[in-house]
């Protein structure tokens, strides 16, 4: 996907996770738990930093080309569908085996910030010195 995309799929991520966080605020506060509040919370802020993440590297893929990070931008998209999706759509439905997605979302996400280390450090190592 071109870079441009990706920025307004960041965009769109991000509304989103606005959307989400006041509909968890106004619209659920007397229909949940607050455990299931605490999860949802949890879900949007997980949401709104992986959204950020992915607007920012969206907006370095369009300043640099080079730096595409294709793979760490799908993995980051992947991960939130897996843990926020899963949580948003635990606290909704209830469906117990939802919450079996949540760690697979967190584990592409420790894999992909690893990832995009590995590739700062190789990038540094094979600038020139100023």
């Amino acid at each position: 996907m071109k870079a441009e995309r990706w920025l307004a799929l960041s965009a769109v991520l991000i509304m989103l996770a606005v959307g989400l966080g006041a509909f968890g605020a106004h619209g659920l506060e007397k229909l949940i738990s607050a455990k299931q509040m605490e999860t949802w919370q949890t879900a949007v802020l997980y949401h709104f930093v992986h959204g950020l993440a992915l607007l920012g590297l969206s907006l370095a893929s369009l300043i640099k080309p080079t730096l595409a990070f294709r793979g760490v931008k799908a993995g980051i998209l992947l991960g939130l569908v897996l843990f926020s999706g899963s949580l948003y759509m635990w606290v909704l439905t209830g469906w117990p085996w939802l919450v079996f997605l949540t760690p697979m979302g967190g584990v592409i996400w420790l894999a992909v910030w690893s990832g995009l280390a590995y590739q700062a450090w190789s990038l540094s190592r094979h600038q020139k010195p100023n």
